[in-house]
């Protein structure tokens, strides 16, 4: 796993979903921020569920970790549904998974990490705060193009410069798979970070909450699912070999 370098900053604003990317994220923010607070958006996913399992991560990340709670701030909810309403994709629409002709699967949300981080930014001038951390990551990135680090690269260029303030976008994740990511939580939370992943995040696409499996609840079978499973199997192996 690369070494990330601790931030210098005192303050970040955390893109923060409910699913395990996003919660591995706040814990590495709250690892090296004195304050971190939290955004969410609400954009007609039909994975909704979601929405709730941020809270209750918030609270259980709260309950778990007081070392962390009082670093733990405001968080953010925006609704964002018009990009829904321009987005013809199998997450916000009753259509079945699949690959598009242009290579990249039907899951891929035109513009939405681009909208999430230009509104996050908003937020962050607002708040006083001038770091962003985002789970995007390349190497479990499914060919999202706005996952890919010259993106992060060029969003954090435009929003510095359109708002004449200097902003770091941090991705912990960029350069990990999600075996590592696994490792990462664990060695950022212990056994009881590990316990609200896979109990209280979501990642499923079709929103299961239903079918419970060692890497956590899910339909099993839609890509998020799978990618997790994939991951939460490879770390076991590597963490028993």
């Amino acid at each position: 796993m690369s070494v990330i370098t601790p931030p210098t900053r005192q303050a970040a604003l955390v893109l923060f979903s409910g699913g395990q990317d996003s919660t591995t994220c706040l814990a590495w923010a709250l690892q090296h921020f004195p304050r971190v607070e939290t955004i969410g958006f609400d954009y007609g996913q039909r994975h909704r569920v979601e929405l709730d399992a941020r809270l209750v991560v918030l609270r259980e990340i709260k309950t778990q970790f007081p070392q962390w709670a009082n670093k733990l701030g405001e968080d953010h909810l925006l609704d964002v549904n018009v990009l829904g309403q321009v987005s013809d994709t199998s997450l916000t629409r009753d259509v079945a998974f699949k690959m598009e002709a242009t290579g990249l699967p039907n899951t891929f949300v035109p513009g939405r990490n681009l909208l999430f981080l230009t509104l996050a930014a908003a937020l962050a001038y607002r708040r006083g705060t001038d770091v962003l951390v985002t789970g995007v990551c390349e190497t479990d990135f499914s060919g999202y193009p706005d996952c890919r680090d010259d993106t992060m690269k060029a969003m954090q260029l435009a929003l510095s410069l359109g708002m004449d303030k200097r902003l770091l976008i941090e991705t912990p994740l960029m350069w990990i798979d999600k075996a590592q990511t696994w490792g990462l939580a664990q060695d950022l939370g212990g056994e009881s970070l590990i316990h609200i992943i896979t109990e209280h995040t979501h990642t499923c696409y079709l929103g299961d909450r239903e079918h419970r499996h060692d890497w956590g609840y899910g339909c099993g079978t839609c890509p998020a699912c799978e990618l997790r499973a994939k991951g939460w199997q490879k770390w076991q192996l590597s963490a028993h070999t």
